[in-house]
């Protein structure tokens, strides 16, 4: 064995040495956390500012690692070739053939790649300033082959740079989000509240307002004392009051101006000028995304506004409360009134109150009931059955087995449903 085999043999050691160090390069930088690395980058970290600016070129940087690679790969071919017809003569051309390609694929290819995919974050950091000088001594020589490329691909009709994204990045956040939950990353209840911000742009008040046949009210025309004790009686601090029907809403009373009123005439609530107390209503359509609602809020600094259709008729109201809660999820104080909608049977079967909106039992319960034709799981069974069903009428649809158990007039009231057994997909 000469000099020039053992030098020729430290070369493709270090070639393939070098294929590795490409291919693990590769596979951190191109799965390496944007949001990570942003975030250290803000925090002072340069090597994560160094990613950043790779990342913003990926053209040339997938150029790089790519010339990088294949020509250590091909250069340790070719010596390794060479010394091994110099031992065993034309064979020798197998033999190279077969030794290559299990070193570069197991030891150049998926040993650093997988090494990369567990430790992305990490790896990508080590590598940046090697690959950021690589990149820039490579620099002119990557700008040619960029420009080939985008000339070929331009002549098949394909521009590189444009924007073809199938989904939004609203959807990639929940896709990302709903894949860390499955992994165990992210509890159900984070997951339910980064769902509910994405959300607010989608919802309208309509979705979840306090319908009016539910509002609690008060008759302006009752005497001062009547309005008190309905107000003592009642569980929240915002009532609005009305006068001659109950859809004429005149204004809001709140539980604060009603005590210090009180306390100004020693308790007296004969003497309490309910109307002076009364603030002015806020109307807002049914029609206004969440979102928006959630500003207007925050501007005007209340937290209750009366909901209108389309031709000014009042729908419910609207609070504050309502709209955290499709974050946050239910909110209850020592004061609230218990009303447990859903509640879970013995058999696997869910007794449900038709009033609950379909949103919140597809929370309790893990659920994926539409919402997008009915707010209420009531209204879903009358939109899917185009009927109002009779006591005892059951219905398939989504899944699910849907029994009406009461009825008020023209309003389901509660429901049973049972979640039907999927059969099992056959294979082949």
């Amino acid at each position: 064995m000469t000099a020039i085999d053992w030098i020729s043999l430290v070369i493709v050691i270090f070639c393939l040495l070098l294929s590795a160090f490409f291919a693990g390069s590769e596979t951190a930088l191109t799965a390496s956390s944007r949001a990570s690395m942003m975030r250290l980058e803000k925090h002072g970290n340069r090597r994560a500012g160094i990613v950043n600016r790779l990342l913003e070129q990926r053209e040339r940087l997938l150029g790089a690692l790519l010339f990088g690679n294949n020509a250590v790969n091909i250069a340790a071919s070719a010596l390794a070739t060479g010394v091994l017809l110099a031992w065993f003569g034309d064979v020798g051309v197998i033999y190279a053939t077969v030794v290559m390609t299990v070193v570069v694929v197991v030891f150049a290819e998926i040993l650093p790649k997988t090494a990369a995919f567990n430790a992305p974050d990490r790896m990508a950091l080590a590598v940046a300033r090697p690959m950021y000088w690589f990149v820039r001594l490579f620099g002119p020589v990557l700008m040619a082959v960029e420009a080939l490329v985008r000339w070929i691909l331009k002549h098949f009709g394909m521009t590189v740079g444009e924007d073809q994204q199938v989904l939004s990045a609203r959807e990639e956040l929940r896709g990302a989000v709903d894949l860390l939950h499955r992994e165990g990353d992210v509890e159900s209840h984070d997951r339910d509240m980064f769902g509910g911000v994405l959300d607010l742009r989608e919802l309208v008040i309509s979705d979840v307002m306090i319908h009016r046949t539910n509002m609690l009210t008060l008759n302006a025309d009752d005497p001062p004392a009547t309005v008190v004790n309905s107000v003592i009686a009642s569980p929240v601090t915002r009532l609005p009051l009305w006068r001659g029907n109950p859809e004429n809403i005149v204004g809001i009373l709140h539980v604060k101006d009603l005590l210090r009123a009180l306390h100004a005439v020693d308790g007296d609530a004969a003497k309490v000028d309910i109307a002076a107390l009364t603030a002015p209503a806020w109307f807002v359509p049914e029609t206004r995304p969440l979102s928006e609602q959630l500003k207007a809020f925050r501007r005007r600094k209340t937290q209750i506004a009366l909901v209108v259709d389309e031709y000014g008729e009042v729908q419910g109201l609207v609070t504050l409360e309502d709209i955290l809660e499709e974050i946050v999820g239910d909110i209850t104080d020592e004061h609230d009134i218990a009303e447990p909608g859903v509640r879970k049977q013995p058999d696997g079967s869910v007794n449900v109150d038709g009033a609950v909106p379909i949103r919140d039992l597809n929370r309790v319960m893990g659920w994926e009931l539409p919402d997008g034709e009915a707010t209420t799981i009531a209204g879903l069974v009358i939109h899917e059955a185009r009927t109002i069903p009779e006591v005892g009428q059951s219905f398939t649809f989504h899944g699910f087995r849907f029994r009406v158990l009461r009825r008020a007039r023209n309003r389901i009231t509660a429901l049973r449903i049972q979640p039907l057994a999927r059969k099992p997909v056959k294979m082949g």
